[in-house]
């Protein structure tokens, strides 16, 4: 089976260093501008400078969104942006604007171009034309199903990327208008400022009886347009692979280091696995498991195999579920004290159980016996953010490793 991109989100620097050290072979993100996630962090260009170095140094790839749906006055300062990406060598620009796309073919003929999911590009007719205008990969809309990839594929010579994992959207491929019509326009979904107005939990008011809420019921078709469950397709990988596409993508630049590192994780260890013939069932449950470990939905498997109805929704809440905490991140190990040096990320206390687990397959549990401070003074609980700490491990770690403590059922 031939070897595909893992493709993860990047929403500051240090996603972006977590993803490629946990398996990425490339990244998405943004700069300040022309991107869809307002909230991500983002990058400066000075950023996305330091980001392109770091990920070339390790042969990994970085692309930069430029998918936003713009307006006349958004196009000021585009053509500048676009020219300083193809200046410092970025390996594709994400666009889903036409007019952008000529924008970039006139001013940075040498950037490459991917094909943003906001083009919504769903069958082969809108590949072709999009790779005859000189696009080298374009994005499937979420709403393709596997047999429709395998298709395109067959028809379009073109790389073909496809979201494996994350959050879905209640709107074609994201186009949505509802965040806009509830803040009257503050905040634009399709400029990356989405108040994810599809999580809210609705009533119904009958005009002539103010003040009496009535529950958003479902019929037998469902209420289900406004709450999808996540996608995840770890166990149905090889059929994605063997549709054709070249690309898996991670959905989360908004997410945390800790689910960048998790969801990476465990999709590296199966693609791996998957091109070595030793991927089973087993191994898809097992890494099912450890993708659990990071904040999630429940999962759905989208568009892949069926239209969805609703045993792809939720219904109860909109919440994730949440049963570990990231507590603490590798700095640095003393092969001869056996000695860790953690900076904390949440509250971590003497007497806690917690995991241990780094890009490799597996990880060590133990507890925690002692903790020092950074003046060598010992302590029962380490409690500021970012908190610098020392502790004895029974085993060797290495920087960058994940510390994580199971929550209370209670």
């Amino acid at each position: 089976m031939k070897k595909v991109e893992l493709l993860a989100p990047a929403g500051n620097m240090e996603k972006m260093k977590m993803a490629i050290l946990y398996g990425a072979d490339a990244v998405y993100l943004a700069g300040k501008g022309f991107g869809l996630r307002a909230y991500g962090g983002n990058f400066t260009n000075e950023e996305l400078q330091e980001a392109v170095t770091f990920a070339h140094d390790r042969n990994r790839k970085v692309y930069v969104t430029v998918n936003i749906i713009p307006r006349n006055e958004d196009l000021n300062g585009l053509g500048e942006y676009l020219q300083f990406l193809e200046s410092i060598h970025v390996d594709a620009a994400l666009i889903s604007d036409l007019g952008v796309f000529q924008l970039a073919r006139e001013v940075a003929p040498q950037l490459p171009i991917h094909i943003s999911t906001q083009a919504s590009s769903a069958n082969w007719r809108t590949v072709k034309a999009w790779k005859d205008m000189g696009a080298e990969r374009v994005v499937m809309a979420r709403e393709v199903s596997v047999r429709e990839l395998s298709d395109i594929h067959k028809h379009v010579d073109v790389e073909l990327e496809v979201f494996a994992h994350g959050a879905m959207c209640i709107s074609w491929s994201g186009r949505c208008l509802l965040s806009n019509f509830f803040t009257k326009g503050r905040r634009q979904s399709n400029k990356g400022e989405c108040i994810q107005a599809c999580r809210f939990k609705y009533s119904v008011v009958e005009e002539s009886r103010p003040g009496q809420y009535w529950p958003v019921e479902e019929d037998e078709h469902g209420t289900y347009i406004f709450n999808s469950k996540d996608l995840c397709m770890l166990d149905s990988l090889e059929d994605v692979i063997k549709a054709g596409v070249h690309s898996l993508k991670i959905e989360g630049r908004v997410k945390t280091q800790y689910y960048v590192a998790t969801v990476i994780r465990s999709d590296r260890i199966a693609l791996d696995a998957i091109n070595n013939g030793t991927y089973t069932k087993e191994m898809a449950e097992r890494l099912l498991l450890e993708i659990k470990k990071a904040s999630h939905r429940d999962f759905t498997k989208g568009f892949y195999y069926k239209k969805p109805d609703e045993n792809d929704q939720l219904y109860n809440s909109s919440s994730y579920i949440r049963t570990y905490d990231f507590v603490g991140l590798v700095l640095d190990y003393d092969k001869k004290t056996k000695i860790a040096t953690i900076e904390q990320r949440n509250r971590i206390f003497v007497g806690d159980e917690v995991e241990i687990f780094g890009p490799r397959d597996g990880f060590e549990t133990f507890k925690i016996e002692k903790m020092y401070d950074d003046k060598g003074e010992e302590i029962d609980v380490a409690p500021r953010a970012k908190q610098i700490i020392k502790m004895p491990l029974p085993f060797e770690v290495k920087p960058w490793d994940i510390m994580r403590k199971k929550l209370s059922d209670e």
